[in-house]
């Protein structure tokens, strides 16, 4: 029989573990799915491992990993597919907002033969108009990068154990786990779901936390950002050819150059654009520096295997 591995990353989520685990097994024993729960705690600082520690202790599928600190939930992902015995992997959010009651039909989906069953949101629930906004504008942007539809996609998704073992044989240590199952390219199908509401507790991504994770993303993944330079050294070489051709005919018909304030304002646009391109030429470096560095993705300090 199949093995089912579920993957939960959770950071100081202790107000949502038991719950958790009870309604996944719940769903899981009902669809007579074999099944294992992995939670990776992110450094989580309040009790939730403690709370893991107890509940493997009462049954033996749950299994949980304590991180030394706060790695991120791309190094947490990594982590539990590192861990996983399944034949099957699903990755979902400890605060059950991927909606649990999905993964029997994303399992019936990998029986049918497909290796990739992407969550598809079709509504992205109660959130900041902000972050909607920025989410549309990132998601849309990576859509024409990678020219794939990744508006609506999530963590929530099914993987076979061929596809984790290729993502695990990745070198890098700065990983975008929602775009590297379509860079993959195996079989794959989607299926919808609504996002529901937070159990209990906070959400841990702030505006500045998303767009941090967003940049981060973008960088590890493509190096449109780098070549966008070239676009802005090409606008600046043109918008300089107009304004030299604009001078040169004042100064034939003899009429007096004026042009104090476009040439501040030409200084002040090429040099915004020099600046941001320091700026992506920077972070190229910072992210070829880490990688070069070779330090793991993530230290474990203590988990149920051990005991």
């Amino acid at each position: 029989m199949a093995l089912l591995s579920i993957i939960i990353p959770a950071y100081n989520e202790e107000d949502n573990i038991k719950n958790t685990n009870q309604v996944l097994k719940d769903i899981l024993e009902e669809a007579e799915i074999k099944y294992e729960l992995i939670f990776i705690s992110d450094g989580s600082r309040d009790e939730t491992f403690p709370i893991l520690l107890n509940l493997s202790k009462e049954d033996k599928r749950v299994r949980a990993f304590q991180f030394t600190r706060n790695f991120g939930k791309e190094a947490a992902i990594f982590a539990g597919l590192k861990m996983s015995k399944g034949d099957a992997c699903v990755v979902i959010d400890c605060d059950l907002q991927h909606p649990p009651e999905v993964i029997p039909k994303m399992f019936e989906l990998w029986k049918q033969g497909y290796d990739v069953v992407e969550g598809i949101k079709s509504s992205r629930g109660k959130e900041n108009i902000f972050h909607k906004v920025f989410a549309g504008i990132f998601y849309g942007l990576m859509s024409k990068l990678m020219k794939m539809d990744m508006k609506s996609t999530s963590d929530y998704k099914l993987i076979d154990r061929k596809v984790v073992e290729v993502l695990l044989g990745l070198s890098e240590s700065n990983t975008f786990f929602r775009a590297l199952t379509f860079w993959a390219g195996f079989h794959k199908t989607n299926i919808e779901f609504d996002v529901q509401k937070r159990v209990a507790g906070k959400s841990k991504w702030s505006f500045v936390s998303l767009l941090r994770y967003a940049v981060s993303n973008t960088t590890s993944f493509t190096i449109v950002p780098l070549q966008a330079i070239t676009v802005l050294g090409v606008i600046s070489i043109l918008g300089s050819i107009v304004i030299a051709i604009q001078t040169l005919v004042k100064y034939f018909n003899g009429n007096a150059v004026e042009g104090f304030t476009t040439v501040i304002l030409l200084i002040l646009i090429i040099g915004g654009f020099i600046m941001l391109s320091l700026g992506i030429l920077g972070h190229y470096l910072g992210r070829v520096y880490e990688e070069v560095k070779g330090r793991p993705r993530y230290i474990i300090k203590e988990s149920t295997d051990e005991r």
